[in-house]
């Protein structure tokens, strides 16, 4: 009998996904290697968008202000911290039935939920219909900086895996018990670990670009938000000296307009939209320009790929904290204004022996594995799976439901 697992993110951007996506592929390869005949069934849920046409509306407008008005994003953070809705009655009466509904039909044997306004909802709806306290509820964070969402701190979460230290002090400072906390780093893919599944070559020459040339990665992220525009515009008329890979995400008017700026620029480039293979993208550029996004900038890291943060629009606390700990670490540098992009550049250059880097240890940068270690504490925590007492508890749930 299959063990089913609940996986719960949104997708206000892309990272609380790909965090989601790195557990489940790691779940997969644990369980593969160490647990010979255990069956997982993997239940991803993007519980914000399914719960309730309100949330999916915020979710929605997250990502148009991600997109289109990266300056409102502080707004919209201090808006959300204010009115604290994973807390709010309200909020938790839109979502009641959804999460009491699924996880009576899908009789979890434990929880994972890694979005910050869910954990508070989560543990209600486990507590009404009887399983919490046999059924454990894990918060996985993807914030990786003291400025975290403060709804991550959920204190009766049975355990709350964090980033690093920082993030650990400031969810004790919350109320969360240092015993509920474990130490791991940040959930990256998997494939950021592996050699990559095509050479250098073979993923530069079919988009036209040159394998002898340093290659700048300019990345609008999956919303296509941000400065990148204005940031490849500063290099109009340089010296060739280089190349440059455009991504611009799910904005298709990013993407025109940057195909037309690339067609006249002295810079060879090449302008793609949103790109599903970025462990085999990374390891074929020298540098990326990037937001601060927690998961990208850390699979960055896993790939020891050089970082030039786009902070011209000043980034969402979360976010900033993140460019603090990047910049202190050596790992990458910040864009104030898109006419300093040239002057940061001055050196670009490909190694190939860039693999061969040591991270360093601080803010656990160095856990870029750190994912295998989540999968086994959440199979270690679902251990106590009993078909025979789910079956138990889904009958005395209908019953009490009716």
């Amino acid at each position: 009998m299959a063990e089913n697992i609940l996986l719960y993110f949104s997708d206000t951007g892309r990272g609380h996904r790909s965090a989601t996506e790195a557990v489940e592929d790691a779940l997969q390869r644990v369980v593969q290697n160490d647990y010979p005949g255990r069956v997982l069934n993997l239940i991803k849920e993007p519980v914000a968008e399914k719960s309730h046409p309100v949330n999916r509306a915020f979710v929605e407008l997250y990502n148009y202000l991600l997109r289109n008005h990266q300056h409102l994003m502080k707004y919209y953070y201090s808006f959300l911290h204010a009115i604290k809705p994973n807390e709010s009655e309200i909020g938790y009466s839109l979502v009641r039935d959804y999460l009491k509904s699924q996880m009576i039909e899908t009789s979890p044997s434990v929880v994972v939920s890694m979005h910050p306004m869910t954990n508070h909802y989560i543990l209600r709806a486990m507590k009404e219909v009887g399983l919490h306290g046999d059924i454990k509820l894990i918060v996985v964070i993807t914030d990786p900086n003291k400025n975290l969402w403060k709804g991550w701190a959920c204190p009766e979460a049975d355990l709350t895996i964090a980033p690093n230290e920082l993030v650990k002090e400031k969810l004790m400072e919350w109320g969360v018990p240092a015993s509920r906390i474990m130490l791991a780093g940040m959930p990256v893919s998997p494939d950021f670990l592996s050699p990559p599944s095509v050479s250098r070559a073979e993923f530069l020459s079919p988009l036209g670009l040159s394998t002898e040339l340093p290659t700048l990665c300019i990345n609008a992220g999956w919303a296509g938000g941000g400065n990148m525009l204005s940031a490849y515009r500063s290099l109009k008329g340089l010296d060739a000296r280089f190349q440059v890979l455009f991504l611009c995400g799910h904005n298709q008017d990013l993407y025109n307009r940057a195909k037309e700026e690339s067609a006249n620029s002295s810079i060879p480039t090449a302008v793609l939209p949103f790109h599903d293979r970025m462990p085999d993208l990374m390891n074929a550029v020298d540098t990326m320009v990037t937001k601060a996004g927690g998961l990208t900038t850390f699979e960055c890291v896993a790939r020891k790929l050089p970082m030039i943060v786009d902070v011209i629009t000043p980034p969402m606390p979360q976010e900033a904290g993140t460019v603090e700990i990047l910049e202190e670490a050596g790992l990458a540098k910040r864009l104030t204004q898109p006419r300093d992009l040239p002057g940061l550049l001055h050196d670009l250059h490909h190694d190939p022996d860039r693999l061969k880097r040591t991270l360093p240890q601080k803010y656990c940068l160095n856990r870029t594995d750190a994912v295998f270690d989540m999968a086994k504490v959440i199979l270690e925590n679902a251990a106590g799976y009993n078909p025979l007492q789910m079956q138990q508890y889904q009958e005395q749930i209908r019953s009490l439901e009716h």
